[in-house]
């Protein structure tokens, strides 16, 4: 019997998969979590031979699962389950430590072969998303980019972005710029609907 946990803040959604899964006779949902946080803690809870969480959730994403979880419990493979997939997630899940990206569109079949791929060791991609991938564009930024990028994204003042990301105005105003000149875009909204549009933030 394959050990699950099933991470999503959507109770409708989570419920719904976590019934569809328990149909199967070598499956079995030992735990729920609707947050990240409680994700981590319900894998040390439980020790469940799977993980499969939502990409969105409140807390901690499911990057931060993936990562957490590989440090926690490494015996413990992580699907990545998400509504919107991007190359950009794809790359990021799989560098989190995430061993399988499925959508939310594909049938619960699919899903349980996942599951039982990732458990044998395996990965599972979602193959329109893999193909998507050969060719997107790279992230022309680096991490620290990103996190100001994402950071700008949310709002606020200079000095609450820059409080926010560990770092002065003035170098939140440098980095900026130099996001707006890789991206060739020419404001700070125009850069953060580029990122957004190909997942990187």
């Amino acid at each position: 019997m394959i050990k699950l946990l099933l991470a999503d803040d959507e109770a409708l959604i989570r419920d719904a998969v976590a019934t569809l899964l328990d149909l199967e006779p070598d499956l079995s949902v030992v735990a729920v979590a609707s947050d990240g946080r409680q994700a981590v803690q319900a894998v040390l809870d439980h020790r469940p031979d799977v993980a499969v969480v939502d990409l969105d959730m409140p807390k901690l994403d499911g990057m931060g699962v993936s990562t957490e979880i590989g440090l926690a419990l490494p015996s413990c493979r992580v699907i990545i389950l998400t509504g919107r997939g991007r190359p950009a997630h794809l790359r990021r899940a799989l560098r989190a430590g995430a061993s399988g990206f499925v959508t939310k569109g594909a049938p619960a079949g699919l899903l349980a072969q996942a599951i039982r791929r990732v458990h044998e060791g395996a990965r599972y991609v979602d193959p329109e998303l893999a193909a998507e991938l050969l060719i997107s564009p790279d992230c022309p930024l680096t991490e620290r980019e990103l996190e100001v990028l994402a950071a700008l994204a949310e709002g606020g003042t200079p000095t609450v972005i820059a409080r926010r990301v560990g770092l002065s105005a003035g170098t939140v105003r440098n980095y900026a710029a130099a996001i707006m000149t890789k991206l060739e875009v020419p404001d700070r909204a125009a850069a953060i609907q580029v990122a957004q549009h190909h997942g990187w933030i």
